[in-house]
């Protein structure tokens, strides 16, 4: 079968998330990822919107990406120019179909939206563009008069038809039917578009694409309006795992452009989400890790690293002896059954008490249990110095000693704690390679001396990743101790599994 073809409009139905908006330059940056990752176009943007915008998707045109570019237009003469303006030679152009739509927000009868469908076609083609053309609300319009405003899109000379379920509301089952119909009216390549407000954007877009659509139109993470749009990660898996389809994304790139995005448009990924989210390669139960870690397809249908991720056990109260050995063996560690006992059993009266356990927390229960001296620090704090206050950029100096070097890092941030952080990380990246992945404060006490505290999870190069808790009056030197505790501890592994046999 052909392969599927993957219509990313992250840059522009993910935009409209609410609380989202990029500069031209970020707008830039992820479109270059997306082509990287091997999307086959890209929804730039919508170029009436701003001038913003214009040069945003006027910039995207110039990078000369392998992807096709396209923008969004409304079914006017005035949109289709501010397309042509920005040197695009693809357009995207919508109009509603669906009586709700045409009574309530355009107030136009059926004929009238046949008409302005039909010249926005003819216009853009005359223009030399390529045109894909869509139905706004196609599934709750009429099927008769979709169908009549479809075949006269196609006789204008449409390359594309677009099925949008707008605001989520078909099923799998009435998508295979309307595409069979439109394929069987038109005889031109279908795309689906769909939402997710009753959870089945995915499961619709697959549906089209089983009945005869070649095309989906999808965002990274699922940002888009209300519920978001069709997970571009979550689509292509299933396309490919449990349907056989081809495509053209390089799969083992989407966990890190999932990152980059949710990083840039500052929306942060569920921790359960399919295939993206912190937890999908995830273990605790002791019943599952210990499966787990006797064939990993007992509890993972596809394997991590497939997506770019790398499988990890977590410490609580659910977890069992199979799966607290093995974190401990990834750092050299090798308890004796009683001492393996003690440590299981003091982990879960501390996650009883309703917090997680962090790796850094349960290599010291260890060495408490095992009565080891602490860990050699590799990465030592001498000192840090922050500079900041009113019409003062927020600045930070890190002296750390790292590797027996004695080394210095100055970086700016929007706090002191940001500050701090990123010269930490400055140098952790320059020596071994180590980012800080993530971040989160919690005040654990009430009152304005509140006592803080702080999880960091940091990742080295090879994709491990450990995490640390710190707590204390001062939010910065919490955050600074909880990282170079996460540090340590990454590169102790680092340190036991690259020594020579």
């Amino acid at each position: 079968m052909d392969k599927v073809r993957i219509f990313d409009t992250t840059l522009r139905d993910g935009e409209q998330t609410p609380g989202v908006t990029v500069t031209p330059e970020q707008k830039l940056q992820i479109a270059i990822k997306l082509d990287e990752l091997g999307v086959d176009a890209i929804e730039a943007g919508f170029p009436i919107v701003s001038q913003g915008e214009m040069k945003a998707i006027s910039d995207i045109v110039k990078q000369g990406l392998k992807a096709e570019i396209c923008g969004l237009a409304r079914a006017t003469e005035t949109d289709i120019d501010a397309a042509i303006k920005c040197n695009l030679n693809y357009v995207h152009t919508f109009i509603a179909t669906s009586d709700i739509h045409l009574q309530y927000k355009l107030k136009m009868t059926r004929d009238q939206v046949l008409d302005r469908a039909i010249k926005a076609v003819e216009y853009a083609k005359k223009h030399g563009l390529r045109v894909e053309f869509s139905a706004e609300d196609a599934t709750r319009s009429e099927r008769p008069f979709l169908i009549q405003v479809f075949k006269a899109v196609t006789d204008a000379g449409a390359d594309r038809i677009d099925i949008p379920d707008t605001v989520g509301y078909a099923t799998p089952q009435y998508i295979a039917d309307l595409v069979t119909e439109v394929k069987a009216a038109t005889r031109l390549p279908i795309s689906m578009h769909c939402h997710d407000d009753f959870g089945l954007a995915v499961a619709n877009s697959i549906a089209g694409i089983n009945a005869g659509a070649a095309c989906a139109h999808v965002t990274i993470n699922g940002l888009g309006e209300r519920a978001g749009n069709a997970s571009l990660e979550e689509f292509v898996m299933a396309l490919q795992c449990l349907y056989n389809r081809g495509h053209n994304i390089k799969t083992t790139s989407l966990y890190e452009i999932s990152r980059f995005v949710s990083n840039t448009m500052g929306i942060v990924v569920q921790p359960n989400k399919a295939i993206i989210g912190e937890n999908a390669f995830g273990h605790e139960s002791g019943i599952h890790t210990h499966g787990i870690l006797n064939n990993p397809l007992t509890y993972e249908p596809i394997s991590p690293e497939l997506v770019g991720r790398k499988r990890w056990l977590q410490a609580g109260k659910h977890a069992g002896a199979h799966g607290i050995r093995a974190m401990l063996e990834e750092f050299g560690i090798k308890p004796t059954e009683e001492q393996l006992h003690a440590i299981v059993e003091k982990q879960k009266n501390m996650a009883d008490k309703g917090r997680s356990i962090t790796t850094a927390e349960l290599l010291s229960v260890a060495g408490e249990v095992m009565n080891s001296s602490q860990f050699e620090e590799r990465f030592k704090l001498y000192d840090f110095h922050i500079v900041t206050g009113m019409n003062i950029i927020p600045t930070a100096v890190v002296r750390l000693n790292a590797e027996g070097k004695d080394l210095i890092a100055s970086e700016i941030g929007v706090g002191p704690v940001d500050a701090a952080l990123k010269a930490i990380q400055k140098i952790a990246s320059d020596v071994s390679n180590i980012k800080i992945r993530e971040y989160k404060l919690d005040s654990i006490t009430g009152g304005s001396d509140a006592l803080a505290e702080v999880i960091v999870k940091v990742e080295d190069k090879n994709g491990n990743i450990v995490s640390a808790r710190k707590a204390n009056e001062d939010i910065v030197v919490a955050s600074v101790e909880a990282v170079m505790d996460a540090i340590n501890k990454v590169l102790l592994k680092k340190v036991l599994f690259t020594k020579p046999d």
